[in-house]
């Protein structure tokens, strides 16, 4: 997308982590945090979930704002279930309420496969509008066997708790990632990868 040079650029998310991998690409962007119900509805498969929320984030933010812009929207999930890149059906971890529930999932995860997917939505304001462009991006992830007493030390640390599956890949005291198979900017909450073909970058 040539314009995307001069555009208005709106990140409609908080995350820091995002924030980051973001400035990253050398892009200039403001950022405005969306304020969406994100409950899953009922029988609603997961990658239709992150897809909505999504949208519904983007949505959210692009109503609170002026034209031209683009907004960037991003939604990630981890998705626990025997049959990982093909899942339709699955458990949902998102961020944990309190450290019992941090621990619970942990455990879960502990020496497993599961899935990590964002959604990413661009969505363009102005002259020109365009319908959101919404990417599925799916990483496998699988956990290392750590222990009870490491889960309990990064609880400690306060670092779960903003993170969907209760763990950030890069926390460097924990590490509980044995491998990955994909992007692995994806498990940090922002592809980069797709992110820079939806904005026409070589």
């Amino acid at each position: 997308m040539t314009d995307m040079n001069i555009a208005r650029i709106v990140l409609a998310s908080s995350s820091p982590r995002r924030r980051e991998l973001l400035a990253s690409l050398g892009i200039a962007f403001e950022i405005v945090k969306p304020d969406i119900d994100e409950t899953q509805h009922p029988g609603e498969p997961p990658y239709d979930y992150v897809h909505r929320l999504s949208r519904e984030k983007a949505a959210a933010v692009a109503a609170q704002i002026a034209a031209p812009a683009w907004v960037l929207a991003a939604d990630t999930v981890v998705i626990l279930a025997a049959d990982t890149i093909g899942v339709l059906e699955g458990d949902i971890l998102g961020k944990p309420a309190d450290e019992h529930e941090a621990r619970a999932m942990l455990r879960r995860l502990r020496g497993r496969d599961h899935v990590v997917c964002t959604a990413l939505t661009l969505l363009r304001l102005g002259d020109a509008p365009r319908d959101p462009d919404t990417r599925l991006t799916r990483t496998t992830v699988t956990m290392r066997e750590y222990t009870d007493d490491e889960i309990n030390a990064y609880i400690a640390t306060g670092d779960p708790f903003d993170k969907a599956g209760s763990y950030a890949i890069q926390h460097e005291g924990f590490r509980p990632v044995a491998r990955i198979d994909g992007s692995h900017t994806n498990v940090v909450g922002l592809p980069i990868e797709t992110l820079r073909e939806m904005l026409g970058y070589d």
